[in-house]
């Protein structure tokens, strides 16, 4: 084990990350980097926040609140109201949420799960919560993301202000390369549906001390759930995927064993549920998942039998849809085919549009899929897709099956409606 860790070190990066926030119209700061000076003032202190729910319900952190859930669009929740309902009658709204919070009275509606497909056949539960619960949740974030963000280990990546998939993947690279050839891949059994309650309540009670603001947090907690021909049910463990405040409290409940394995010299990467711990040895990662499962359980958690394994660089690593290896790394199969399965969907040949209809609405799959994956060893794999794709869009334009050798419609035909490709993502020139 190594003498010391890193990730022990490497706490309150989060000043950085607030630096550039924007200022208000007025001149003002903005309600994350207000928050973050008070944080930054206190941090050595260790002490308790008391009195936060007037930052909560001020005015122009629940503008600037609605304005991040009006950049993330999507559905809205059991209510109905869409995002441009909601706008349509904005300041009544935010009147309405802001007078309920003063008064102490507000009371989050039920969120609507639903079901999407996982790649293993299985369906993940989302939660969606109302659009005016999202603007409170929201506002909840930007009030206590500061606070905890001081304390978060550099360990953690997922779902962080100025934290990405590549920094970990990099930062797994960094770690392997200094020795740690052996991986504990640790799967939590179904964290976002185990959370304990209480347990959470309490971590976030360690430095936050303001009892309407612990409420807020419980009441979104506990929130009954709406699904579609069971009807209502009670909440009493998890925070369902899907709220925008879920990802910032799954964090601070794995804190504390981020903190842990720190503490024992472990080096760690996570990505909210996500874990790696690499190790120097064999015997060093049999260790490891002794101490992981002993910690987890603390945490009334639990690790997944047959997904948890020890695993050597020169097999592979899986890791956020990149397979990492002794000397490279990129993507997994399992995100090249989901890859190909959204160009197909985007070019189907009985899609009622034209083609170069077809290209701007698969220019945003190459773009995304493209610039995630661009980090990795890709040349060889990105000219390969780019001539499938070309394919794809030949088939279509002809109505008719296409084959590689297929060249009626040119390249440079393709590209001059719009085509981007995934090679010009690695050299702009193209």
């Amino acid at each position: 084990m190594h003498e010391s860790s890193r990730n022990a070190a490497k706490v309150g990066s989060g000043e950085r990350r607030y630096a550039g926030c924007r200022k208000d119209l007025t001149g003002g700061l903005c309600i994350e980097t207000a928050c973050w000076g008070l944080v930054r003032k206190e941090r050595k202190k260790k002490r308790k926040w008391h009195s936060l729910i007037d930052k909560v319900w001020n005015w122009r952190n629940l503008n600037e609140a609605w304005e991040k859930v009006k950049q993330n669009r999507g559905a809205g929740g059991i209510d109905d109201v869409t995002i441009d309902e909601f706008e349509r009658n904005l300041e009544q709204n935010l009147n309405e949420i802001q007078r309920l919070l003063r008064q102490d009275r507000y009371v989050p509606k039920p969120v609507k799960r639903v079901y999407i497909p996982k790649p293993d056949g299985k369906q993940r539960p989302l939660g969606i919560p109302t659009i005016r619960d999202r603007v409170v949740q929201q506002a909840l974030k930007n009030v206590i993301e500061p606070i905890f963000e001081a304390e978060f280990l550099d360990s953690s990546f997922g779902y962080r202000p100025g934290k990405s998939a590549k920094q970990a993947i990099e930062q797994i690279e960094t770690v392997r390369d200094e020795g740690h050839e052996w991986v504990v891949d640790a799967d939590i059994k179904a964290f976002f549906d185990t959370v304990n309650h209480e347990k959470l309540i309490d971590a976030v009670a360690e430095r936050i001390s303001d009892g309407r603001v612990l409420g807020l947090i419980r009441a979104f907690l506990e929130a009954d759930i709406m699904e579609q021909g069971q009807g209502r049910a009670k909440n009493v463990v998890g925070t369902p995927q899907g709220g925008v405040i879920s990802p910032l409290l799954a964090n601070i409940y794995l804190h504390y064993f981020d903190e842990r394995m720190a503490e024992l010299g472990f080096e760690v990467v996570r990505y909210a549920d996500d874990v790696l711990v690499l190790c120097g040895s064999e015997e060093e990662a049999e260790e490891a998942i002794s101490h992981v499962k002993e910690i987890l359980e603390e945490l009334e958690l639990t690790l997944h039998p047959q997904k948890t394994k020890i695993k050597n660089f020169s097999e592979g690593v899986d890791f956020l849809g990149f397979t990492v290896y002794v000397s490279h790394k990129v993507p997994r199969k399992e995100a090249v085919r989901k890859y190909k399965g959204a160009v197909r969907r985007a070019t189907r040949r009985n899609l009622p549009i034209n083609l170069e209809m077809v290209i701007q609405g698969l220019n945003p799959v190459v773009i995304g899929w493209g610039n995630y994956f661009k980090i990795a060893n890709v040349n060889w794999l990105y000219k390969e897709l780019d001539g499938w794709t070309r394919m794809r869009l030949r088939a279509f334009k002809e109505k008719r099956k296409s084959y590689n050798s297929n060249r009626r419609i040119l390249n440079a035909f393709l590209r001059n409606l719009g085509l981007k490709s995934l090679s010009s993502l690695l050299n702009p020139g193209w």
